[in-house]
């Protein structure tokens, strides 16, 4: 298989975020690197993507961003600790008043974050080379 290109998705239904959860599977990220803009109404992550895609084991650095973002929460996430990692489980959406709902993104260790949004308004991105890394994530059945 030839090597695959970076990945740039746009979310327009909650299938297409579904496609976006399976290709962050498993992303790292700082807790400093998770960015809200009240005024612009955004959140915007930057993560270390595991390439499932790829041949071999390798990470690119990855950003996404959700727009019309009304609230955000947090739960078992440590704001005052901007350098712990966090590991992406899953994104997913919980429709409310359309075009609206609820995204959850759910990391490794019980914590989550609630995004509240007038629409699903969501772009992912790779904005680096891949780079080798020794280990595969791996998941106890």
């Amino acid at each position: 298989m030839a090597d695959p290109k970076e990945l740039r998705l746009l979310v327009a239904d909650a299938a297409d975020l579904a496609i976006v959860s399976a290709a962050l599977q498993d992303a790292v990220a700082k807790i400093g690197d998770i960015a809200f803009d009240a005024d612009a109404r955004s959140l915007t992550l930057a993560l270390n993507r595991y390439r499932w895609e790829a041949d071999q084991p390798e990470r690119v650095r990855a950003a996404l961003q959700f727009g019309g973002v009304l609230s955000v929460q947090t739960r078992k996430i440590r704001r005052d600790r901007p350098d712990a990692v966090l590991s992406l489980l899953s994104v997913g959406f919980e429709a409310g008043v359309s075009p609206g709902g609820v995204i959850n993104l759910t990391f490794a260790g019980g914590g989550d974050l609630r995004i509240q949004v007038e629409c699903l308004d969501v772009v992912m991105a790779d904005i680096s080379a891949p780079w080798p890394t020794p280990r595969e994530p791996r998941h106890e059945l």
